[in-house]
């Protein structure tokens, strides 16, 4: 996603795509990613509520362009293979 996203946001995508993930586990997976540099946050108010929000980095694009070949990869030999 290019728009910066918040955790609930994420928990709550990932649940339309039918995978249920708690937020003691998504959390930990975004706070690990930013320390590896894939992503940067900030704080972000909105009304009363304050949530942390996330930013793909340079980085972070890299990355995910190259788990995206990979898994093409993988994907094209399953299919010759099966």
């Amino acid at each position: 996603a290019e728009e910066p996203v918040f955790g609930l946001g994420i928990i709550e995508e990932l649940r339309r795509h039918g995978y249920e993930m708690s937020a003691g586990t998504v959390y930990p997976m975004l706070h690990g990613l930013e320390k590896k540099g894939y992503l940067t946050s900030r704080h972000e108010r909105t009304g009363r509520r304050e949530r942390r929000v996330y930013d793909i980095t340079e980085q972070g694009r890299t990355a995910l362009a190259d788990a995206k070949t990979k898994v093409k990869e993988l994907f094209g030999e399953l299919v010759e293979g099966g």
